[in-house]
């Protein structure tokens, strides 16, 4: 199968930045697309029980704008050292695996490459596995990278 379009979520994590490198050698192997995301949460705290202000707010938002970018500013540098040219996007919204597979869908992926922590017992009941929802939630092929 030859891919045209590839997506690989970065989060700033080691194992995401591993799986950056690997879509990279995938993208060069076959001359394809790359296009590399970073989740920013619009409103991290919907669900709390507690009461927030305006500046606490902005202050997340700048913050995690931030690092996001500085996440796919890292994932650019690793394309154009190895001669591939790279698309990125801050994609804000839940963080959630549902917003990696309908962002693929916007983007004609057909492709998703991803880290995983590889996570077991309690602390993947406790934590979930975010690369697992993914993989079971989409009919795209999705390549898991591990630490």
């Amino acid at each position: 199968m030859a891919y045209q379009h590839i997506l690989v979520p970065v989060d700033g994590s080691q194992i995401s930045y591993s799986a950056a490198q690997q879509a990279i050698s995938i993208a060069k192997a076959f001359n394809c697309q790359l296009t590399a995301i970073s989740l920013v949460a619009e409103d991290p705290f919907s669900g709390a029980d507690f009461y927030y202000n305006a500046s606490m707010m902005k202050e997340y938002l700048e913050e995690a704008n931030k690092n996001a970018l500085k996440a796919l500013d890292h994932v650019t540098q690793l394309a154009t050292a190895e001669g591939i040219s790279i698309q990125t996007q801050v994609v804000k919204g839940y963080v959630s695996s549902e917003t990696i597979i309908e962002t693929a869908e916007k983007l004609n992926i057909d492709l998703i490459v991803m880290g995983s922590h590889g996570r077991r017992g309690f602390k993947k009941f406790f934590l979930g596995s975010f690369a697992q929802d993914v993989l079971g939630q989409t009919t795209l092929p999705v390549l898991i990278v591990k630490e």
